[in-house]
């Protein structure tokens, strides 16, 4: 059986990982990402953390077959570049693959991170066996990947499946992208900024309390934490942003009927009361009826080793298809 190099590249992590492409992995690298280093730092990472993973991992290098990639922004297929990344300089034209191509000397197939994490899923997670998936990760930012028999669905070869740039905000008097209210990001500056008068700050009591009268230093996780205790202003905050979500998704399953949606990222760890109990209620209620029996909202099952594992996938559906 080949072996393969899978590579997360993302806003806040790297991750490295060795395997066959079959969701089990041999060896994992993993390190933070400094933000003021840019793009290459995060290559100066790479080419530190290759050695490492092979020498820990007791692999050679001849045993490798190829590289699959997932990088945290759109990419595109013909060019093999990465069009832009919206968390760290540098990385806007870059061709990724053939950089990395160069550098282990082995072949490269570069993916979205959320396209190679709805693969990983597909193929050995929450959707195993099952088809149409569509996967949505919300974590700092919020992305989407559509897999059709085991496929990555790329549209016209520059990405797809993109929910988290979708237009909502039906029912809550604004227009915005999904991202920008339902990201973990989202959530936590949705939540300080509509935090204005006496009344807001008596109901997010606790809240306050939590982070020490100091709004600034409100998180997703910490309104997730406040919601559980009862607090009233952190419970909006979650409905608002689930009353979105549930709208964007209403409109995947009109447009694409999928047999399994399936959430991941560090907003999803909020779990089946804060969010996903509601989140499938809500999508019910406005859903397309004919619909209404195909679909299921389910959890993530990968965990943080998720694109790793959809990286090897990809390189090993590229460089091994038999």
């Amino acid at each position: 059986m080949h072996m393969y190099l899978g590579i997360e590249i993302g806003g806040t992590k790297l991750q490295l990982g060795l395997g066959r492409g079959d969701g089990v992995l041999a060896g994992r690298w993993r390190g933070g990402v400094n933000v003021q280093r840019g793009a290459d730092g995060i290559r100066a990472q790479i080419v530190q953390a290759v050695p490492e993973l092979l020498a820990q991992a007791k692999i050679d290098r001849t045993q490798l077959r190829g590289v699959g990639i997932g990088f945290g922004g759109p990419v595109d297929d013909a060019t093999r570049t990465v069009i832009k990344s919206h968390q760290i300089q540098g990385w806007d034209n870059f061709p990724l693959a053939d950089w990395i191509s160069d550098f282990v000397g082995l072949p490269a197939a570069l993916g979205n991170d959320a396209d190679v994490a709805g693969l990983a899923e597909a193929l050995f997670g929450a959707g195993k066996g099952l088809s149409p998936i569509f996967y949505i990760t919300i974590g700092s930012g919020i992305g989407g990947g559509l897999i059709i028999a085991g496929e990555i669905y790329r549209g016209c070869g520059r990405g797809a499946a993109e929910i988290g740039h979708v237009t909502v905000g039906a029912g809550y008097q604004f227009t915005a992208i999904l991202e920008h209210v339902a990201s973990g990001w989202g959530i936590a500056t949705f939540a300080r900024e509509e935090l204005k008068g006496p009344n807001e700050r008596r109901e997010a009591a606790l809240l306050l309390d939590m982070v020490q009268g100091d709004a600034s230093q409100i998180t997703a996780e910490t309104i997730a934490q406040a919601a559980s205790r009862g607090d009233s202003y952190s419970r909006q905050v979650l409905d608002c942003a689930l009353d979105c979500l549930a709208h964007a998704i209403a409109h995947v399953i009109a447009l694409l009927c999928p047999r399994r949606i399936i959430i991941g990222g560090g907003v999803a760890l909020m779990g089946e009361h804060l969010l996903f109990e509601p989140l499938r209620k809500l999508v019910a209620e406005r859903v397309f009826k004919p619909f209404a029996e195909c679909y299921e909202i389910v959890p993530a099952a990968l965990g943080e080793e998720v694109v790793v594992h959809g990286a090897l996938a990809l390189a090993r559906k590229r460089f091994n298809p038999g």
